[in-house]
């Protein structure tokens, strides 16, 4: 996701400015004029990716610097000396140059949230909010250690979704290479050697070498073709419609459409759940949830219901109003609000449908399997047959 660094004038006349993560320029615009800002100036600084000059931070590092980091300040140690602990031991050169400069803006009087907030593409807004509520509260020790915990389970299930669709993509992408390479150039030399023998082919014969004549005289248009076609789309997705149509798109498919909803429905409930736990309040929290949803439908969904508690209402009226959630999720949040335990039941929700992930994938591998196996039986069986069977016909001839 973009992140923008803002320049803007309160109606006091007072100057701020700070760096936001957004999906599109004109929803930043549009979101900072809703909160009576006059916008100075807007710069896209750099994509919302774990990246700093000279190399990558991985999440695994900040999982690890986080325990550690909970650890440290449960036992009393300072956290200038804590963090001068982990610069020490921590062998990669881009983090560590990193934590020495948290560690210096720390040393000159700024807090660690705002020294956080100055690494934005390494440390997520929900990171440095939730650090911000445990300095606040003074629970920063147990903060980072339900932060560690949070990015271990987000990790997970990004790991397990992105797992079960590599198989199918390796193999149905290995499966085209070979088609391809067949028709390109298996097919034509047994055209040659079936027009020196002559003869009249057989009907699937004469339909694989057309097909076979048809892509080598267009390749390079369909190439082409399909090169601008992904181009466009890619540009297409960049913008705010794209994009949503894209994410409805995803949540509409027959079979991945549901994985995709549980993985959101998981993410925005556990997100949730986290930053409810951790005292950062409510409107704040939606914002940030909205940010790290991951789909532009469920964000959508989430800033309705920051507009809808602005104006006096509950967190269930507005999500089911979406028809983005589940009815079930919708009815357990109405219930956790009403018995005022919300993080309780929106933990819940996130382990169930956690659970129902895993269960979802071992379920799509297992009906992915065979049928990749009838694919490639069907396809690339298909194709020899066909071209062996001139050659059978000539058997049969050689034979009487």
């Amino acid at each position: 996701m973009p992140i923008f660094k803002c320049v803007a004038k309160e109606i006091t006349g007072k100057t701020v400015s700070g760096i936001l993560e957004y999906s599109d320029k004109s929803l930043l615009v549009e979101a900072l004029r809703k909160k009576d800002l006059i916008i100075i100036s807007i710069e896209e600084t750099a994509k919302r990716r774990l990246m700093h000059s000279g190399g990558s931070v991985k999440l695994e590092e900040i999982v690890i610097f986080s325990r550690q980091l909970a650890t440290m300040v449960d036992s009393g140690i300072p956290l200038v000396q804590a963090l001068d602990i982990l610069c020490e031991q921590i062998e990669k050169p881009v983090f560590k140059s990193i934590l020495l400069k948290i560690k210096d803006d720390i040393e000159t009087g700024s807090s660690f949230s705002d020294a956080l907030a100055r690494h934005p593409a390494v440390f997520s807004a929900l990171y440095i909010n939730m650090v911000r509520a445990g300095e606040s509260s003074g629970a920063l020790d147990d903060i980072l250690d339900r932060l560690a915990s949070y990015l271990e389970k987000t990790n997970t299930l990004q790991r397990k979704v992105k797992s079960s669709l590599v198989y199918p993509t390796v193999v149905i992408t290995m499966a085209m290479l070979i088609t391809l390479v067949m028709l390109l150039k298996v097919i034509p030399t047994f055209k040659g050697i079936f027009s020196m023998l002559g003869g009249e082919l057989p009907l699937p014969t004469r339909i694989l070498i057309l097909i076979s004549d048809t892509i080598r005289q267009l390749f390079l248009y369909v190439a082409s073709g399909i090169a601008i076609m992904v181009f466009v789309l890619k540009k297409y997705a960049r913008t705010s419609q794209g994009k949503e149509n894209f994410d409805r798109m995803l949540l509409g498919m027959p079979v991945l459409g549901s994985l995709f909803r549980k993985v959101a429905v998981a993410k925005f409930t556990r997100t949730f759940a986290t930053l409810v736990k951790s005292g950062v309040p409510i409107l704040v929290s939606l914002e940030i949830v909205g940010k790290t949803a991951g789909n532009t439908v469920i964000e959508k969904a989430v800033e309705s219901v920051r507009s809808g508690i602005k104006e006096g209402e509950n967190i269930a009226d507005p999500l089911a109003k979406s028809g983005a959630f589940p009815p079930m999720v919708v009815r357990m949040i109405k219930v956790g609000e009403q018995t005022g335990e919300l993080e309780k039941m929106l933990t819940k929700i996130a382990d169930f449908y956690e659970d129902q992930v895993d269960a979802a994938v071992s379920g799509l591998t297992s009906l992915i399997e065979p049928l990749i196996i009838g694919f490639l039986g069907i396809v690339i069986g298909g194709i020899v047959i066909a071209m062996f069977l001139p050659v059978f016909k000539l058997t049969e001839i050689v034979a009487r």
